[in-house]
């Protein structure tokens, strides 16, 4: 064999057959499940930062009942929202995106917050593309299923589900990281 074909086939088995074996998997943090007909199937995973405290906090509370400071569940109180989405639960790890919203405690009994947020991508295929979710997360709960009901860019006229689960908490402060897995038809 020539060295110029064995030069051609070490190319093809270090390059080609790599990402021939990688799938549809586009980064990390990014799979594309299936393609039906004309909907495809896309999972994210992805870490949501929410910081109430220090100097640079990414969520403030603008709004609050008469009431709200002494409600154990902070009921009437409304948060505005510019959190880091990252690909890690490492605050330090790779930007993805960011979340922007608001969520507001809108449960007496238990900590349950109405989240109305946008997840606004600023990396790879999804780049420039946001995914909408909006509905109750009951926060203390180990695992909270929250609906995607829209979308722009890539994910226009999304829907599907958002699983929250707590990887870190702060009660002192409030600072909180949540992994979410979405899942979402477009």
């Amino acid at each position: 064999m020539a060295k110029a074909e064995v030069s051609r086939l070490l190319f093809l088995l270090v390059t080609i057959i790599p990402l021939a074996a990688q799938g549809s998997r586009l980064y990390s943090w990014a799979n594309q499940l299936e393609e039906s007909g004309k909907d495809k199937v896309t999972n994210l995973q992805f870490y949501f930062h929410d910081t109430l405290s220090g100097k640079n906090p990414t969520a403030v509370k603008v709004a609050q009942a008469a009431d709200s400071d002494k409600s154990p569940t902070l009921f009437g109180s409304v948060f505005m929202v510019d959190d880091a989405l990252t690909e890690t639960a490492d605050p330090k790890s790779k930007l993805v995106g960011r979340a922007q919203g608001l969520y507001g405690s809108s449960c007496k009994e238990e900590l349950g917050l109405l989240m109305a947020m946008s997840f606004c991508f600023e990396d790879g295929p999804y780049k420039d593309s946001t995914i909408s979710m909006i509905g109750k997360n009951s926060a203390m709960n180990p695992v909270r299923e929250m609906p995607i009901v829209g979308g722009t860019g890539m994910f226009r006229m999304a829907r599907g589900y958002a699983i929250a689960q707590t990887h870190w908490f702060d009660p002192k402060t409030g600072d909180a990281i949540v992994g979410y897995n979405v899942t979402i038809v477009h």
